[in-house]
């Protein structure tokens, strides 16, 4: 199987790169690795599932911007989600993913969700092969690394990138512990509260539901 670790190819700043492999999830260093389609697949699996409660996923990475890819590589970015029964809930990784571009510089950006919904991963997959992308890097939009990312996602990505030749791939990390997560927690905890005491208007997460309310 041809591979190449994915330290060298995670588009993210060198000090998020020393660290990323080695100790992100606590799982084999071979998990995370670049793969080429279409003949290889996530072939491992974690040998233990108990994570460090301080990870590599918690350094902050101030500098968002994009780094170059080789000359040969150009980058393709598949965000994905469950997916939801709920089409609001969907919608919403589209907002997430025009941000998410507009902030990184990344051209070459779709969404996608695991289940339920579409577009599927394989649709995402296609999307940015024909928009001229070699090198996909697929970025669960999720919290923790459960089973969907160590298995289900893998086997739908290595699925999608059978139909292609030439294309190599990664699935990033999830968030993980990252610092800004607790940012994020008590920032809604904080408008939410205003929220109750009559201080503020719903968020845009709660808004219309009417469920940001004492009970």
């Amino acid at each position: 199987m041809q591979s190449i670790t994915a330290t060298l190819e995670v588009p993210f700043t060198s000090k998020f790169n020393k660290t990323a492999v080695s100790s992100a999830t606590g799982y084999q260093k071979n998990r995370c690795r670049l793969f080429f389609s279409s003949s290889t697949i996530f072939q491992r699996s974690p040998r233990r599932r108990s994570f460090p409660i301080k990870s590599s996923l918690s350094v902050r990475n101030k500098d968002v911007r994009k780094r170059e890819p080789p000359n040969h590589l150009k980058d393709g970015v598949v965000i994905v989600d469950h997916g939801s029964r709920r089409q609001e809930s969907n919608l919403m990784l589209n907002d997430f993913v025009a941000m998410f571009k507009s902030r990184t510089g990344y051209q070459i950006v779709e969404p996608a969700h695991m289940e339920l919904a579409e577009p599927a991963i394989k649709d995402a997959f296609r999307r940015c092969v024909q928009q001229g992308a070699n090198h996909i890097i697929v970025s669960p939009f999720f919290l923790l690394p459960g089973r969907h990312w160590y298995k289900d996602i893998p086997a739908l990505v290595a699925e999608a990138a059978g139909e292609h030749s030439g294309i190599s791939y990664i699935i990033t990390a999830p968030f993980g512990l990252h610092e800004l997560m607790v940012d994020v927690m008590n920032d809604r905890i904080k408008h939410c509260l205003s929220h109750v005491a009559g201080k503020a208007d719903e968020c845009s997460m709660c808004a219309g539901t009417g469920r940001c309310h004492l009970y």
